[in-house]
């Protein structure tokens, strides 16, 4: 599975993910593009973009993805709020299908 890491998500969250072929944003140098342009580039490429971007799916056309959007819900950017979902995140990625969108929600911060 081949999963990237949105701009917007703490880069050590690719721990969640080790058994894939995990890219970020600042890797790829495309952590300042639009979302359409970044959807571009995702065709074919990826199969997974995991994004914390609450509004992207109803600011794209998801019947043209080729890859799953998987959207994290969590209180703030950092890999201590992402850890307790792995085990989600993990199942979600090899369920998602191109176009589709799976929602995981975090604790809210005490």
């Amino acid at each position: 599975m081949r999963v990237f890491l949105d701009a917007c998500i703490d880069p050590r969250v690719r721990e969640a993910f080790s058994d894939h072929e995990v890219r970020t944003a600042v890797e790829m140098g495309w952590q300042g593009l639009k979302d359409n342009v970044l959807v571009a580039r995702l065709q074919g490429q990826f199969d997974v973009l995991v994004t914390t971007d609450q509004g992207f799916e109803y600011q794209q056309n998801l019947r043209t993805f080729r890859f799953g959007l998987l959207i994290i819900h969590v209180p703030r950017n950092k890999v201590e709020f992402y850890r307790p979902l792995f085990g989600r995140m993990q199942t979600a990625i090899t369920l998602i299908k191109p176009g589709e969108v799976i929602h995981i929600y975090g604790t809210p911060a005490a």
